[in-house]
């Protein structure tokens, strides 16, 4: 199997050679995925100038993020200041204002008045933090695995990653004594919606829908939205707007939308110095933290939100006098049990009502887009070929997010570290962009701690910034 060679840019035309030549780990550190997680990552070691051969490997064939949901005007629900590098270092060059500096906007969104920019706006943002570090990413490269690399003892000093180049289509592997695996989450659908073809969308691809399914000749076309959530609340806005004559009807568990606590008491959950009390809970004290917290970001919705869409009903009352005739419709007390492909080739909804034992037959849909969250744990997948070598479960991490190892068959100067899937262990933040800045200073400081001075240790441990004597600046000189 071919072996990436860290001496030449990650291209697809780059140099390969064989395993067997290699003598020893050709990468300090391999990031398998490059969304923000480890864009901050990437970040944070320019900041500390840090000297290692890194490698990010993608499979999107460029960066974006979330693509699929950058519905126009829909805003970011945290403040910009949580961005890449401003509360680890907001002297860094790539905090969100100076993405603005430089794209000489700074001014204008001052007069904005907002700590919420638009969502595309935050993506051009990541993106524009991202180009800095082209030269280090594989696109296109989707990880299969990890498995230790061949050793001359019996302790593992290196990892084998292996991916999927897609563009060359062939098997690929990278070695690295560390690995830090930030995958971001996986479209969830409920097992009734899998596999009944393209009219059925995840939220997180609402904006690549096929036109050609919204055609119809001899009636408007219907459109199921499920969920209960931002994202599903988010598209059937958007879908209300553009369409104001189709028949779009959102279907939800609860009897009612509910709305996300955002105050300023509730929303210190989310300070980076939470995860070290919450690390530190019994495991069922976890728990109970963390569904004491659901109300924060799962299955809610922003009270502004929640406000236009209440509104858009309304005016419906001006025009029809029964409620089932309206063009859309936010159904409560709806649980999707069964669906199915109809002669005509469009969808057969049936749900259920869990307080009326009641069942309601939707035919006749033509899109079913899902609004039914993610999956983290897509790292169990990759990591079987280590699963040896775990103390207990891929779950099982250390405070600083290092998956924990049987001492006797892992050397300590090699590791492999979690990011976006440590909720059970880390708190409700860590699925979030609210840590990114100072987790990325953390994992940084775990991996490479030997060659910062005490100084920046102590910064990272504090998650303050240098006060006196010298500090690097983002673009990697000492100021």
């Amino acid at each position: 199997m071919p072996v990436l060679d860290p001496s030449r840019s990650p291209t697809h035309e780059h140099h390969l050679h064989n395993h067997e030549d290699s003598s020893g780990p050709l990468f300090d550190l391999i990031c398998v995925g490059f969304g923000p997680a480890s864009l901050a990552v990437a970040v944070a070691l320019q900041d500390l100038s840090i000297s290692a051969k890194v490698l990010f490997l993608e499979r999107q064939s460029s960066f974006a993020w979330h693509a699929g949901m950058l519905i126009p005007g829909a805003r970011m629900q945290i403040s910009f200041l949580k961005d890449l590098a401003t509360f680890r270092d907001p002297r860094s060059y790539y905090t969100f204002l100076n993405y603005l500096k430089c794209k000489n906007r700074l001014e204008a969104f001052a007069n904005l008045g907002t700590f919420l920019p638009v969502r595309e706006e935050f993506n051009d943002y990541l993106a524009w933090a991202a180009s800095h570090f082209e030269d280090q990413v594989l696109y296109s490269a989707e990880v299969t695995g990890v498995s230790p690399s061949p050793s001359l003892t019996e302790v593992v000093e290196s990892w084998d990653v292996s991916f999927w180049d897609m563009k060359s289509s062939k098997t690929a592997t990278a070695t690295a004594r560390h690995v830090v695996i930030g995958l971001g989450g996986t479209p969830r659908l409920p097992c009734s919606l899998q596999s009944l073809g393209s009219r059925v969308v995840h939220s997180s691809n609402y904006l690549f829908v096929k036109p050609e399914l919204l055609v119809r000749d001899e009636a408007a076309p219907q459109i199921a939205v499920i969920g209960g959530a931002q994202s599903a609340a988010e598209v059937f806005d958007d879908l209300t707007s553009r369409y104001p004559r189709f028949r779009i009807t959102m279907y939800i568990t609860d009897f009612a939308l509910r709305p996300s606590d955002d105050s300023p008491f509730v929303n210190e959950i989310f300070d980076s110095g939470r995860v070290d009390d919450f690390y530190n809970l019994p495991l069922g004290a976890r728990k109970r933290v963390v569904a004491e917290n659901r109300g924060t970001n799962y299955s809610v919705v922003r009270s502004d939100l929640i406000d236009r869409l209440h509104e858009k009903l309304y005016r419906q009352r001006l025009h029809y006098a029964n409620e089932e005739a309206w063009p859309h419709r936010i159904v409560g007390l709806s649980k999707l049990d069964e669906a199915e492909v109809s002669p005509s080739g469009r969808l057969t909804l049936r749900f259920s009502n869990p307080r009326l034992l009641t069942e309601t037959v939707v035919d006749d849909i033509d899109l079913v887009i899902a609004g039914t969250g993610y999956a983290r744990d897509a790292h169990k997948d990759i990591l079987k070929g280590v699963a040896h070598l775990m103390e207990g479960s891929s779950d099982n991490v250390e405070r600083s997010y290092k998956l924990k190892m049987l001492k006797s068959s892992v050397s300590p100067n090699c590791g492999i570290w979690l990011q976006g899937c440590c909720e059970a262990s880390h708190g409700i933040s860590d699925t979030l962009l609210s840590i990114l800045a100072v987790r990325g200073g953390e994992l940084v400081q775990s991996i490479f701690g030997s060659q910062l001075n005490p100084y920046e240790r102590s910064a990272l441990r504090s998650s303050e910034i240098l006060t006196n004597g010298s500090t690097v600046t983002g673009n990697g000189h000492q100021g």
